[in-house]
């Protein structure tokens, strides 16, 4: 702790050019760096140490200090972890939904801050009905927040509120008594990023969670489809089956397309978990431009690189979240289109200069549809 309270306060010092005017941080306080310039601070070239590699670096490194974001940095957790980590104000988080050409949007999302140090971001994308959706909206973070009261690790948590919620919403269902109800779920794609460094996600479904990194497209989670030898071996050993539709789609006892979910009551016995799969990564600032939420109306029609690729090119979050949902309709998704993007410190950094998008372009040329 010794030397990241030192290295934090040398990296202070040694960034900032105060001349004869005396600067105290105090513990606790966020220091901007734009803030700092308009009191008349210069911000020098000095060298710092941002990603903990060793690599010279400067204020620069960190994609929020070019004038599209204006962050401060968490001084407490910078000086936990020995290396500065930008302050992540939900105000900068963009999200964005669009209907597409379905009769109604199931998809949901919700942001939220769970504790003064931890994040939520979810995705549900219901199906068969909006009901398992909207309860999931309602009451996931809640069941997390019960959770984070007595387990610090990340991945139990939510694995348990996973499954605390699933089972919530079969005592909700059966109190209508209503069989029509057994056959509505949602997926569920959760991530709580905490002292703006520590992120996990969660997910069953095919809602997907991506993670922008040097411009590269990071996949964090792995879609629960009956394609997968894993998921289709216990969907037979539970006494399911898998059939494909005329679409080469494969589906669990003919009916889903997926091999977890939240609700669908129906399938338990045939091997459809809510148990998620947990995914932890350490942010690392310096090189990851955003985290990305996806449900499958843009997963469907747009690759994950290329999903990147178009964010790369918006000035701020929410400017991309409703290009990218606007994309994939175009494209032509006929589903349902939500994502939520989450920036970090090499936000509008990373650039493909290879890539352009357009929201012209023709079904012919994107090569979907030749």
């Amino acid at each position: 702790m010794a030397h990241s309270v030192v290295s934090i306060f040398r990296l202070l010092r040694g960034s900032l050019s105060l001349g004869s005017r005396p600067m105290v941080v105090f513990p606790g306080q966020c220091v901007c760096a734009r803030g700092l310039s308009t009191l008349g601070v210069r911000l020098n070239s000095s060298r710092l140490d941002a990603d903990g590699s060793g690599q010279p670096g400067t204020w620069d490194s960190f994609g929020i200090w070019d004038n599209r974001l204006d962050e401060p940095i968490l001084l407490p957790p910078s000086i936990r972890y020995g290396k500065p980590i930008p302050h992540l104000s939900l105000a900068n988080v963009g999200y964005a939904s669009l209907i597409g050409h379905r009769r109604d949007n199931e998809d949901r999302l919700r942001i939220a801050m769970l504790t003064p140090d931890t994040l939520y971001f979810a995705l549900f994308d219901g199906h068969g009905g909006p009901q398992a959706a909207d309860f999931c909206s309602a009451y996931m973070e809640r069941y997390i927040k019960d959770c984070l009261e007595a387990e610090q690790d990340l991945e139990r948590v939510l694995s348990k509120a996973f499954l605390q919620v699933d089972a919530a919403l079969a005592s909700h269902f059966q109190h209508y008594g209503n069989a029509s109800l057994m056959t509505v779920g949602t997926t569920a794609t959760v991530a709580l990023l905490r002292d703006g460094i520590e992120l996990v996600v969660g997910s069953v479904g095919d809602s997907r969670a991506l993670l922008c990194r040097k411009g590269k497209a990071k996949r964090l989670t792995s879609d629960h489809t009956p394609e997968r030898k894993d998921e289709k071996q216990r969907i037979r050993q539970s006494g399911g089956f898998v059939t494909w539709n005329s679409l080469g789609q494969a589906n669990v006892n003919g009916r889903l397309a997926m091999t977890r979910s939240i609700g669908d009551f129906d399938l338990k016995k045939s091997g459809v978990i809510a148990e998620p799969e947990t995914t932890r990564v350490t942010i690392q600032h310096v090189h990851d431009s955003c985290l990305i939420l996806t449900t499958d109306g843009i997963n469907f029609i747009m690759s994950n690189q290329e999903i990147c690729d178009v964010i790369s090119q918006c000035h701020d979050p929410m400017e991309a979240a409703n290009v990218i949902t606007q994309q994939a309709i175009q494209y032509g998704s006929e589903d349902n289109s939500t994502t939520i993007i989450v920036p970090f410190g090499a936000w509008g950094k990373p650039q493909n200069s290879a890539y352009s998008y357009s929201m012209s372009r023709n079904f012919a040329s994107s090569g979907r549809w030749a």
